[in-house]
């Protein structure tokens, strides 16, 4: 039969891996009507009949996140045979407060109790027929990561399928007041859904109080009843109710967990006393962050690059195309346009496909071994003596991968200062599509120096440091930032299977990019510097593109790379920041000097550009404004154009002031250059920052962290 199963749990409890397991490849992604979190279906591979649509990660059903609306709308409005609510068995307190609300909810809930294996390493032990009892549902073990119980877990959600669960019971005087609700309520509702209506009225829930049709009167009886109750609990009413799910588990536990009497720490436990040290702990990330870069641009991923840009579009697509294009007849402004825009120009972007999969590839493995969750926490830890919200770390480390969902995600931040704050400096991360710039700056201009591009990633971090202290400090964004609860899950091996799907997606996803935005790109680039403007065929140096150059060159020159090539690369980035290598690509693979090896073009980018000047073009287009899908989300998020332009001003405006104190100050230091106005003005400006730095808030934060697992 058709059965429709909804996958349901925490972030990190192994949903997403239970997800894979039973639905392998064949799966259907995409966001949800009306909003960019994303969705994921499949079919359940052995048996095809069963679909399962997999929710976003959530720790309650509390209306706060876009994540928690989408998954309750979808739990109360569709058509769900059965739930399968994935439980971490190591942190079973937390992971069951969303158990019991999918409970009150009147679901049929099969519970798969995820990483059982580890219980007995922490010394638990756990009996799944005594909290099968105690909740009244099915509950079965399972193990994601070893592929044990999935087909236990399916069979019983089979057998569980459309059979409500049994109702939970509270102290008898809440059991009193959610009677007294139910009374006010229309009597065409469901016990289940009249009890699950009555204890979200209770608790004030805003989104249920707006679609529930209470006459003035039976409002008022409700407002009663939720004062009595709270006078009566000397509580709030959502704490009264927070406080005995919370006591219903610790009783639910007590009687189905056994603990043994070891104090000994677990392994995790100890690695964490490391990789969480309050000292040694960004050490360790720092060092961990210069690894990826040295594996991804420095060796391994070099391997790859350096072949596809001498090989495959250094001589094989090249000569090949010659040899069809010269079959055909094709005309000769057709074959440049072919050769000299698109292969030069997507060639050179997608030359960095292998070190951007083996960074992609060292990322996923941080992630599903669960250390990213730590350096989360360590950076909470960081960013709240700055007036950051811990929750900005999670966006910027998305934006790693993308700023689109890097900016997106900051609507999980409930405060809308810390909100803004965060979307103008999310993108200061250096994402995939800036990799290729920081693997051609360190390559042309600083061969052998390990440093270089790691470095890309401490200044962006730097970046928002600094704009976290400094803009806290004014009206706009002055007030504490909100807290930030997390979990740590255990340490665990990574899934082979999962971190190849990972770095797989985000590897296509850029290869797509460069088969459509950039394709565009470089053909108009092409044409702009292949013809002026009567349309006549010239030299580059004469192009539109030249002259467009040229206007806008002065703007940069005190920068230190204020030439028209230069200057184009960069305003085509705005497109997306591949498209500054495809503009390279592009202009320097026309001088007619550029044979089968990509390291001509380096010395060609040497000619024009000295190491301190290539550094400051670096750090420029890494804080920039930036590509236009990311601008369009800055605006979706931010709702508002004025906000929108500020934060495009500030990130051109932090950027510029970068880049010209690392030219002016690094020329003199480096290159021998002599003092001008220029150096002035750059101490001028540090002399400002430090004073930003260093005045006194409008308002002191208090630093609050709750964290959940793990180390503390």
């Amino acid at each position: 039969m058709q059965l429709q199963c909804a996958l349901v749990g925490n972030p990190n409890s192994g949903k997403t891996s239970t997800f894979n397991q039973l639905t392998g490849a064949k799966q259907t992604v995409g966001n949800w009507p009306g909003v960019t979190v994303e969705r994921k279906s499949g079919k359940y591979k052995k048996d095809k009949l069963i679909t399962i649509q997999d929710l976003p990660g959530i720790y309650s059903l509390s209306p706060y996140t876009p994540e928690e609306v989408i998954s309750r709308n979808y739990l109360q409005e569709a058509s769900i045979d059965a739930v399968l609510n994935i439980v971490d068995g190591t942190n079973l307190e937390r992971n069951l407060y969303l158990t019991l609300q999918l409970l009150e909810m009147g679901l049929p809930i099969v519970v798969a109790i995820n990483m059982s294996d580890l219980l007995k390493k922490k010394g638990i032990q756990l009996n799944i027929d005594k909290l099968a009892y105690g909740l009244g549902i099915s509950v079965v073990k399972i193990s994601a990561l070893k592929q044990q119980g999935m087909e236990k877990m399916m069979s019983t959600a089979k057998q569980s399928a459309k059979k409500q669960a049994a109702i939970l019971r509270y102290d008898p005087r809440l059991e009193s007041a959610l009677a007294e609700i139910g009374h006010q309520l229309p009597a065409d509702l469901s016990e289940a859904k009249r009890r699950w209506t009555a204890i979200k009225l209770f608790e004030k829930d805003p989104l249920v109080t707006q679609e529930i049709d209470l006459t003035p009167l039976q409002q008022k009886e409700i407002a009663e009843t939720i004062a009595i109750a709270e006078m009566i609990f000397k509580e709030s009413s959502d704490a009264i109710l927070v406080n005995e799910r919370y006591g219903f588990i610790e009783d639910l536990l007590s009687l189905a967990v056994i603990r043994q009497e070891d104090q000994r720490l677990s392994i995790s436990d100890n690695i964490d006393r490391l990789l969480t040290h309050r000292v040694l702990a960004l050490p360790i990330f720092a060092f961990f962050m210069w690894l990826i870069y040295y594996l991804s641009i420095q060796t391994v991923g070099t391997i790859g690059t350096d072949w596809v840009n001498d090989v495959l579009f250094g001589s094989w697509i090249p000569e090949i195309l010659d040899q069809w294009m010269n079959q055909w007849h094709v005309a000769q402004w057709m074959q440049e346009l072919i050769q000299d825009g698109i292969v030069a120009g997507v060639g050179a972007v997608l030359g960095f496909l292998p070190q951007i999969f083996v960074l992609f590839f060292c990322l996923a493995i941080l992630e599903d071994c669960g250390y990213m969750a730590r350096i989360a926490f360590v950076m909470d830890r960081l960013f709240r003596k700055f007036g950051l919200s811990g929750k900005s770390f999670i966006p910027m480390l998305i934006a790693t991968g993308c700023g689109v969902p890097g900016v997106m995600a900051s609507r999980t931040i409930e405060n809308q200062k810390d909100r803004r704050l965060t979307v103008m400096v999310t993108t200061f991360m250096p994402c995939s599509a800036k990799l290729p710039i920081i693997a051609l700056i360190s390559g042309a201009f600083f061969p052998g120096r390990t440093w270089v591009a790691p470095s890309a990633y401490f200044i962006g971090m730097a970046a928002i440091v600094v704009s976290g202290i400094v803009l806290k400090k004014t009206a706009l964004f002055a007030g504490d930032p909100a807290p930030f609860i997390m979990e740590l899950p255990a340490y665990h091996l990574p899934q082979v299977s999962s971190v190849f799907k990972s770095a797989w997606d985000r590897g296509i996803a850029f290869v797509k990019k460069a088969g459509t935005i950039i394709f565009a790109a470089c053909v108009l680039i092409w044409f702009a510097s292949s013809y002026d403007f009567s349309l006549a065929r010239v030299t580059e140096d004469q192009s539109i593109l030249a002259a467009a150059g040229r206007l806008m060159a002065p703007i940069f020159a005190p920068l230190g790379w204020g030439t028209w090539r230069g200057t184009v690369a960069t305003i085509t980035g705005l497109i997306a920041k591949e498209n500054v290598i495809g503009t390279f690509g592009i202009l320097y693979g026309q001088t007619g000097e550029i044979s089968e090896s990509g390291n001509e073009i380096w010395q060609l980018l040497r000619n024009d550009y000295t190491a301190v000047a290539a550094y400051s073009f670096l750090i420029f287009n890494l804080l920039c404004a930036p590509c236009f899908a990311a601008i369009g989300a800055i605006h979706r998020e931010m709702g508002d154009s004025k906000w929108t332009w500020l934060a495009i001003s500030y990130q051109c405006g932090l950027a510029y002031c970068a880049s010209f104190v690392v030219y002016q100050l690094g020329h003199v230091l480096f290159e021998g250059g002599s003092l001008t106005l220029g150096t002035g003005i750059a101490v001028l400006f540090i002399c400002g920052l430090i004073f930003a730095l260093v005045k006194k808030p409008i308002h002191q934060t208090t630093p609050t962290i709750q964290v959940i697992g793990g180390s503390k």
